[in-house]
């Protein structure tokens, strides 16, 4: 049993629910992208691969994954939310360009001590950070700046 499969099936336990075998597919798809998905393409992923799940077993299964810490919100995306598997990486940054949706991974490490250090001025007790940065990509920006040197 996969590290991630265990730490699901305690989680559902405590709670009186079972590691179903739709939950398992689903579960197993998570974690093998090593994308941000959203909850319609996990779905398409799954259904190419087997028929024996519903598009309501994955929208019930998604808030389970984020409450046993096993995936986060990534980012919302043209009216969708976007999630990732989180068990096993190390904190990261998410830049995203609000014109074309393009999404970034920088590592968080180097913010993160003063983020601590600043927390610590506060009094204040950090349980989870997370951090998007938005904007415009160096695409979207680049054709921004032609079109208004255009205009000119």
């Amino acid at each position: 049993m996969e590290v991630y499969e265990d730490i699901f099936a305690k989680f559902l336990e405590k709670r009186g629910l079972k590691l179903t075998q739709p939950r398992r597919y689903i579960l197993k798809e998570v974690f093998g992208m090593h994308t941000h998905f959203n909850v319609e393409e996990l779905y398409d992923r799954i259904r190419s691969k087997t028929s024996k799940i519903s598009m309501a077993t994955v929208y019930r299964t998604i808030p389970l994954l984020l409450e046993a810490g096993l995936i986060q919100r990534a980012d919302r995306s043209k009216g969708r939310e976007r999630y990732e598997h989180i068990l096993g990486h190390p904190k990261h940054i998410h830049w995203v360009c609000k014109k074309c949706g393009a999404l970034w991974e920088t590592d968080f490490n180097s913010l993160y001590p003063a983020l601590i250090k600043r927390a610590q001025d506060l009094k204040f007790k950090p349980e989870d950070i997370e951090l998007t940065v938005k904007g415009l990509c160096w695409k979207c920006n680049t054709n921004d700046n032609e079109n208004q040197s255009d205009e000119k």
